[in-house]
């Protein structure tokens, strides 16, 4: 629940000298405390806390566990994601494992060893917090402007707010990009965002369909126009009246059916197969491709006059590699709603499985993110998935050193400026914005004093000096 407050921990503990000891044993955590199950619920109805300890022998039964595992039974039911730590006694594993049946997180023995406790409530709270950030990301439905894409990456948001400037044009589209990345998504958003959408989407895979049925399935035919034609078919073109023609994989198109449809973008007009009548079609065209349309033409696998008729305004869908964020993002949205489907407890991603996903070059793009995703779901034994439900490696996860990032960047911009001062020092500083004694001391440091002198010393005398100019 994303109302709970993930910095709060109650204890449930009629111990006042306990309760008072774990006052100051978590640093940087509220403790709020209750001594009965019934002050435990008006904590948790009041505060929300993440995390609970409780102890099972509580008021009216203390030296029993009857009054702990109710309260741990009333606390789940409110929060059933909440995290409960229970104590136990030395000769008691028994209760604290018939509790964790029951939904507790974890438990510790008495007595307590404060270094220990904290150490499992704050792998609590982590929890806690690695759940919620996976049920948040996990019900988007769309973090981008068009409702159906789901993205939080630069690229493709300016390709959404392209596409909803389109969409309110009639100008034919073009979308170009690898196998997977989501071009019907885009041509089906053109349509539902445009004028044209109370209309019908009519889409056809043209290198899916063999050439000697294509020309039919395009355009439709007669009745008797060829055998088995036993009456009148409609094509998809005319199917689209009024609304959106969707043509993917544009680049498989014969070359003799290359000049109907380029008929058709130029007069509005078909022709069915075995039929002499012109039929008007008003229709939308948008196409996608694979395929290098460009180098087609070239080698006259293309028609150059179509190739231009199609490509009015092109949107090229970058790979889901070039998206950073969207691999995790969509990974978790895909695994909740296959969680949901298959009727799962919600589950998530493991840290280790997220950077594994960060990390895949996805050469089959969010078809291939997506299947992983439902095996993972699948295959998860736990909570979590991890990468070997995935069938992806593991990661390495590297912390980028912030001083060897700093001084790289200083050198680069340092040869930069005494390049465009050729070799003035004086100039390279004004250019920085930095003193020539402060360039001095940096060109020192960095240790590129003899690289600057090395390029520049032929054209000039002078050396890297605190002085001199180069």
């Amino acid at each position: 629940m994303t109302d709970f407050d993930r910095d709060r921990l109650l204890i449930v503990e009629d111990d006042d000298g306990l309760c008072r000891q774990y006052r100051w044993a978590f640093p940087g955590r509220t403790v709020l405390t209750a001594n009965s199950r019934s002050e435990a619920l008006a904590v948790l109805e009041r505060e929300r806390p993440a995390v609970a300890v409780i102890d099972l022998g509580l008021p009216p039964d203390p030296d029993g566990v009857t009054e702990g595992f109710a309260t741990l039974r009333d606390l789940l039911s409110i929060c059933p994601d909440m995290k409960i730590i229970v104590a136990t006694g030395n000769a008691a594993k028994r209760n604290a494992i018939h509790a964790i049946g029951h939904g507790a997180h974890d438990f510790y023995e008495k007595p307590v060893d404060i270094d220990v406790l904290r150490l499992i409530v704050d792998r609590a709270f982590r929890l806690f917090e690695l759940e919620a950030e996976n049920r948040t990301l996990g019900s988007i439905t769309g973090s981008s402007p068009i409702k159906s894409i789901i993205t939080a990456a630069e690229p493709m948001l300016k390709i959404c707010r392209d596409i909803e400037k389109l969409a309110q044009t009639d100008v034919p589209v073009l979308l170009l990009g690898d196998s997977g990345t989501g071009k019907e998504v885009l041509a089906r958003a053109l349509h539902d965002l445009s004028p044209r959408a109370s209309g019908p989407f009519i889409a056809i895979n043209c290198g899916a369909i063999p050439e000697n049925l294509l020309e039919s399935e395009l355009f439709g035919h007669e009745k008797g126009a060829f055998t088995g034609a036993v009456r009148q078919t409609l094509g998809r073109v005319e199917l689209a009246q009024k609304g959106t023609l969707f043509l993917d994989e544009i680049g498989d198109l014969p070359q003799s059916l290359q000049v109907k449809l380029l008929r058709f973008l130029q007069e509005h007009v078909i022709e069915r197969v075995g039929g002499r009548k012109s039929i008007p079609v008003d229709a939308r065209i948008i196409s996608a491709t694979n395929q290098n349309l460009e180098r087609l033409v070239e080698t006259q696998q293309f028609r150059m006059d179509l190739f231009y008729r199609l490509n009015i305004v092109s949107v090229r869908i970058p790979p889901l590699r070039e998206r950073p964020g969207d691999p995790v993002l969509l990974g978790r949205y895909f695994l909740t709603r296959f969680a949901r489907q298959s009727g799962r407890r919600a589950i998530g991603l493991s840290e280790r499985a997220a950077a594994a996903l960060a990390a895949h070059s996805w050469p089959g793009n969010i078809r291939e993110l997506e299947n992983r995703i439902r095996r993972g779901a699948i295959m998860a034994e736990g909570r979590f998935v991890e990468p070997a439900d995935l069938e992806l490696a593991p990661a390495d996860v590297t912390v980028p050193d912030l001083r060897a990032a700093r001084q790289k960047a200083e050198r680069e911009a340092i040869q930069l400026a005494v390049a465009h001062a050729q070799g003035s020092i004086a100039s390279a500083a004004k250019l920085l914005g930095v003193s020539r004694p402060t360039l001095y001391a940096l060109i020192d440091s960095l240790g590129i004093a003899e690289l600057i002198r090395n390029v520049y010393a032929p054209q000039q005398t002078e050396t890297v000096t605190e002085s001199e100019d180069l």
